[in-house]
């Protein structure tokens, strides 16, 4: 990074770039050598080219290719996460971070009844061309390794690096000043994606010229083998678009471990926001959110209700030690670093003399508390928080509403636990629509 600061501050000279395809590369098999193939096609490579390469003959050289498996089964096995579903279109998040239309897999330009996987470590792949050609040339150049992705909110694909060698992936012009003086406080260039991008013009699926050599540009070469592609992947946690909105609800988790790190109010505030959005009856806002920011709040409260449960525990001739079995399960709030009490409010509901409309009014009511409280959690998990919805809180009411300071009319409904996870969320138990459904 700083020999190409240092050229950076410098007067730009006149730059000649030149990007050319490496001609008669052989079908790559299983085993081979993929710098050992551009070395004996290119062998007047020099020092400071840089190779793009076509993930899939690294891929290919690497054994990535499964046979006998269908396209959707391959890419359910290689999603870490759905990020965004359409038909049979899927937007995934891979082992390696990468978001990305069918976590990598490729059908095309492969045998029938076979499809190609991305390489398990692009880096690594990167790193043994380049050592490769070394061995063989004695030259020093730099290696992208390429898949083809597209972007939001922009029509058609381009090339990216999903692999980096012998250079830097990301110029950082952060500290800087434009020519008017203004500090560069946000400006990162992601040098090896625009050179995996121009490498694309002279390769191409239909030309099946899968390697292409940029020349001109050897200053952004480094002798180290370097960082790799890390640095260009953001983190699912800093991704504002991290879910797509056929998924979104299904990222909602029950987590009942936590970070120790402090949660940001503003994000909880966002998440009442969309609770609050929720359907009700009547026109009503049946909604309260009683945020418990401070620890010796949330202690003060946990404190009161573990003396009730356990009183009514004792109450109902439960044994010691189940009592303490039953108090234990009930600690995820106390492991979390904030709390919100959802509440209940009955204003504006109708009021009925016979007991099954009246029954039925205030069911209304619970339902649409119970919809404001899944926006909430949902919301949560888009804002990267964990939650857990505990019920505690509506078995001993009169002690919350003593403890919180609420008004009579406020009606507990459980407890919402809220974090950092602290770990991945279990898989899910699967389950099939059909299996919920009553067609008449």
């Amino acid at each position: 990074m700083s020999r190409t600061r240092r050229k950076q501050d410098e007067q730009p000279a006149e730059t000649r770039l030149e990007i050319f395809p490496v001609p008669g590369l052989p079908e790559v098999r299983e085993g081979d050598d993929v710098g050992a193939l551009i070395a004996a096609a290119m062998p007047d490579l020099r020092d400071g080219d840089i190779l793009v390469v076509t993930s899939k003959i690294s891929s290919k050289a690497e054994g990535r290719v499964r046979r006998g498996v269908g396209r959707s089964e391959a890419v359910a096995d290689e999603t870490r996460r759905v990020v965004a579903r359409r038909g049979e279109t899927v937007i995934a998040e891979t082992s390696h971070g990468f978001v990305m239309a069918a976590a990598g897999v490729d059908a095309s330009n492969s045998e029938p009844g076979t499809v190609v996987l991305l390489p398990a470590d692009p880096d690594a792949s990167a790193v043994a061309v380049r050592r490769s050609i070394r061995e063989r040339l004695g030259v020093s150049v730099a290696v992208i390794v390429s898949d083809t992705f597209g972007r939001p909110w922009r029509n058609g694909q381009t090339d990216m690096a999903v692999g980096v060698a012998g250079m830097t992936a990301m110029l950082d012009y952060r500290g800087l000043s434009d020519d008017y003086g203004n500090p560069l406080e946000v400006t990162l260039t992601a040098i090896a994606d625009e050179f995996a991008a121009a490498g694309d013009l002279v390769k191409g699926k239909i030309a099946q010229t899968p390697v292409a050599v940029i020349r001109g540009m050897a200053e952004y070469t480094t002798e180290e083998d370097g960082p790799g592609v890390r640095e260009l992947v953001r983190q699912s946690e800093d991704d504002m678009f991290r879910y797509g909105s056929r998924d979104v609800v299904f990222a909602r988790r029950t987590i009942r471990e936590f970070a120790a790190e402090p949660v940001d109010g503003a994000k909880v505030r966002r998440a009442v926001d969309a609770a609050i959005a929720a359907p009700a009856p009547h026109h009503t806002t049946p909604w309260r959110f009683v945020l418990l920011e401070s620890a010796e709040a949330r202690l003060r409260l946990l404190d009161a209700m573990r003396e009730a449960w356990i009183s009514d525990l004792r109450g109902d001739g439960f044994s010691e030690a189940s009592i303490e079995r039953r108090v234990r399960r009930g600690e995820v709030l106390r492991a979390a670093p904030y709390l919100a009490v959802p509440c209940l409010v009955m204003d504006g509901s109708h009021t009925y003399p016979d007991r099954r409309r009246a029954a039925a009014e205030r069911e209304m009511f619970v339902v649409a508390a119970g919809a404001g409280v899944q926006n909430f959690l949902v919301q949560l998990a888009v804002e990267g928080l964990g939650s857990a919805w505990v019920s505690s809180t509506m078995f001993c009411r009169d002690v919350v509403r003593e403890v919180l300071d609420l008004p009579a009319t406020w009606d507990p409904m459980g407890a919402v636990a809220i974090g950092r996870p602290a770990a991945p969320p279990r898989e899910r138990a699967p389950r099939k629509a059909d299996d919920f459904i009553a067609v008449r």
